[in-house]
C-alpha cells in the first residue's frame, strides 16, 4: 500500500456513494493492520459549495471527485479494494487539507 494511493471502495453499503478511498497513511506506517483513508465523492453529488482548502478536488479516470477530509477513517487493510491510482502529485494539497482540519490553519 503506497500513500495517496486510490482504491476501490469494497464496502457495499458506501461505494455508492464514495467509489474511491484514498490512502494517506504514511509508508513508513506499512506493518500496521489499518490504514487511514478519505473518502473521494463525484463533484457534482455535493449538495453543498466545498471549502476549498478542506476538500481539494483530483481527478481519478479523467472524472472530478472532492477529497472528503473531514471524513477521514480507518479501516482494516482487508477492506481496501484494488489500487486504481495514486494522487501523489497533489500531496501539497492534501497535506495542507489535514493541517486546515486539524488546526484551521
Amino acid at each position: 500500500m503506497a500513500q495517496f494511493s486510490v482504491h476501490k471502495n469494497k464496502n457495499p453499503k458506501t461505494r455508492s456513494a464514495y467509489p474511491y478511498l484514498v490512502d494517506i497513511q504514511s509508508d513508513l506506517l506499512s506493518g500496521l493492520s489499518t490504514r487511514v483513508v478519505v473518502p473521494l465523492i463525484k463533484h457534482a453529488a455535493l449538495l453543498k459549495k466545498p471549502v476549498r482548502n478542506l476538500m481539494p478536488v483530483v481527478e481519478v479516470d479523467g472524472q472530478p471527485f472532492l477529497l472528503l477530509v473531514p471524513q477521514l477513517a480507518g479501516i482494516a487493510t482487508s477492506e481496501l479494494g484494488p489500487a486504481v491510482g495514486t494522487i501523489a502529485e497533489r500531496r501539497t494539497e492534501v497535506v495542507a487539507a489535514l493541517d486546515f482540519l486539524i488546526t484551521g490553519i
